[in-house]
């Protein structure tokens, strides 16, 4: 396949290319305007404008939209939760665009959401059929998967993975987290009773190739292993695993000293499962969190 990315040097991104340029599929990056390029852009790369008309796509089978202002970057002052919601709206919108003004419209696009769309669900089980939440990272889950809605209308298939934590050594919320731990400062969130859906970026890498070569799978579908597990289980292997002591816990009100709103969504409980993946026949690698957190470390 030809496939063109963006994001393609984010922790997801990176790992996406060298596993389709491993399997000889042909990579096109689309690279913001303006925005520095990395190793491997000269080879085969387009510019595009999120906030435009969006990239020229020519012969190209599927599209992978990954793009979007990192939610746990910076504080959530009111400039940067707009930079949220917009360079995720605005840039999807202009990837379903060009998809579906394209000569030879791509056969698949995969438009990344998250489970941030459920919002707290405490100890309720979700799947994919579940209602959004109500606070500001579950409205800007449902806007970004609104926003592809010109490329269903042309009729192209649209996957949306909701994604939950991903376990990676290096980059996301896991990766922050274990230099923390191996320091001996890891701890409790919260009270640490709420769910934490997870994935491993092994697995996160095989559901997105497994998204586009399934013609079966369209719309929201939860990427996240399929025993989400509470967070004080989660520090708990993470403690056990890195040989380190983890009895300190990180009380609410000092998250939110220091990550302001964005620490809220840490003591949300998102019980998400993999309803339609696993309904679809997909076979994780690593189903639970100590084989996910093993794989890294």
């Amino acid at each position: 396949m030809r496939v063109a990315i963006t994001g393609s040097h984010g922790l997801i991104g990176s790992a996406l290319v060298r596993s389709l340029s491993g399997d000889g599929h042909q990579v096109v990056r689309l690279v913001r305007a303006g925005a520095d390029r990395g190793p491997g852009d000269g080879d085969e790369a387009v510019s595009w404008d999120p906030a435009g008309d969006g990239p020229r796509l020519t012969g190209v089978d599927a599209v992978v939209h990954l793009a979007g202002a990192g939610v746990g970057d910076r504080r959530w002052s009111a400039s940067y939760k707009r930079e949220i919601r917009e360079s995720r709206v605005r840039g999807t919108r202009a990837i379903a665009r060009a998809c579906a003004g394209a000569e030879a419209p791509p056969r698949v696009l995969v438009s990344a959401s998250a489970t941030g769309y459920y919002g707290d669900t405490g100890e309720r089980i979700v799947d994919e059929s579940a209602p959004p939440g109500d606070d500001f990272l579950a409205s800007v889950c449902a806007d970004w998967e609104a926003a592809a809605e010109p490329a269903r209308e042309a009729g192209i298939r649209v996957v949306h993975p909701r994604t939950g934590l991903v376990v990676a050594g290096e980059g996301g919320a896991f990766g922050r987290m274990m230099p923390l731990f191996r320091l001996g400062l890891g701890g409790r969130i919260g009270s640490g009773e709420q769910y934490w859906p997870f994935i491993s970026l092994t697995d996160h890498i095989a559901a997105l190739r497994f998204a586009l070569d399934n013609h079966e799978l369209s719309g929201p579908v939860n990427f996240t292993a399929p025993e989400p597990l509470p967070e004080r289980e989660v520090t708990r292997v993470m403690a056990r695993l890195l040989h380190r002591p983890a009895v300190v816990p990180a009380p609410a009100f000092a998250l939110r000293a220091a990550l302001g709103e964005f620490a809220t969504t840490l003591t949300y409980s998102t019980r998400a499962v993999p309803a339609a993946l696993t309904k679809a026949g997909f076979a994780f690698r690593h189903p639970t969190f100590e084989q996910a957190l093993a794989s890294v470390l």
